[in-house]
C-alpha cells in the first residue's frame, strides 16, 4: 500500500486521532510515525483540532423537582407488591424472554466478523465527515460532521475503482449511522484499491446508475 498518498495519510491520521482504528492497524500506524515527521505533524494537527471537542461543559443547576423524584425512588413511602398474574401472563413473559435471548445470541454471531478495510471520507474543507468500516459482507457507516439534507434528497455511497467509473454501494442510512449490506459483486470491489465518495442525489438514489449531483465527501479505502 502506498502510504505517501495525501488522502490516505489524512484518513489514517484522522482515524488514529479519533480512536477508530483496530489494534493491529494502530500498531502499524504507530510504526509508520517513527520515521515519518510529516505524518507526525498531520496527526498533531488532527489532535489539536479534536482537542477542542473535549472541553468541559458548563455546570447547570438541577431543579428541585428532579431531586424530589430521585429521593422518591430511593426511599419510597409505600411498598408496592405486584399482584399475582395468571398462568398465561407468565407463559407469555417466558416466551418473550426466550426470544430476547435468541435475538442476542444471533446478533453476537452475526457481528462476529473481521474488519478488513476502513476509510474516513473528507469534506471539501478537508474536515472528516463520515467513517466507513468494511467487513466481508457489509459496511458500517457513522457520521462525524455529517450535515442534514433537505427533504426529497438522499446521500448515495459510491466505489470508484481504478478505471474511474463509479459503482453504487447503496444509500447512506437516513440518520447517517447504520449498516449497508453488500452484494457479491460489491464485495469484490473492496479487494482492490478503491476510492469511496458520497454524492447528493434525488430521494431513493441516482436514476441513471451514475452520480448526478455534487460529490460532497470522498476518501481512500485502506486495508488493515
Amino acid at each position: 500500500m502506498n502510504y505517501q498518498q495525501p488522502a490516505l495519510r489524512r484518513a489514517l491520521a484522522a482515524d488514529y486521532a479519533i480512536g477508530l482504528m483496530p489494534l493491529t492497524a494502530r500498531r502499524r500506524f504507530e510504526h509508520l510515525l517513527l520515521d515519518d515527521p510529516a505524518l507526525r505533524a498531520e496527526l498533531a494537527q488532527w489532535q489539536t483540532t479534536l482537542a477542542a471537542l473535549t472541553a468541559p461543559l458548563p455546570e447547570h443547576p438541577v431543579p428541585d423537582r428532579v431531586w424530589h423524584a430521585i429521593e422518591a425512588r430511593i426511599d419510597p413511602q409505600k411498598l408496592h407488591i405486584p399482584a399475582k398474574r395468571p398462568f398465561w401472563n407468565w407463559l407469555r413473559m417466558t416466551a418473550v424472554a426466550c426470544s430476547l435471548v435468541v435475538a442476542i445470541i444471533a446478533g453476537v454471531l452475526y457481528n462476529h466478523d473481521t474488519l478488513n478495510y476502513s476509510a474516513t471520507l473528507m469534506a471539501a474543507n478537508q474536515q472528516p465527515a463520515i467513517s466507513v468500516q468494511a467487513y466481508s459482507h457489509y459496511l458500517n457507516v457513522a457520521p462525524l460532521t455529517l450535515p442534514s439534507i433537505e427533504t426529497g434528497r438522499s446521500l448515495e455511497l459510491w466505489a470508484i475503482p481504478a478505471d474511474g467509473k463509479p459503482i453504487s454501494l447503496g444509500l447512506l442510512p437516513a440518520h447517517g449511522k447504520g449498516r449497508i449490506i453488500l452484494s457479491e459483486s460489491q464485495q469484490k470491489l473492496l479487494g482492490a484499491p478503491v476510492t469511496l465518495a458520497v454524492s447528493l442525489e434525488p430521494e431513493g438514489g441516482s436514476p441513471t446508475g451514475q452520480p448526478t449531483g455534487p460529490v460532497l465527501y470522498q476518501g481512500a479505502l485502506a486495508g488493515l
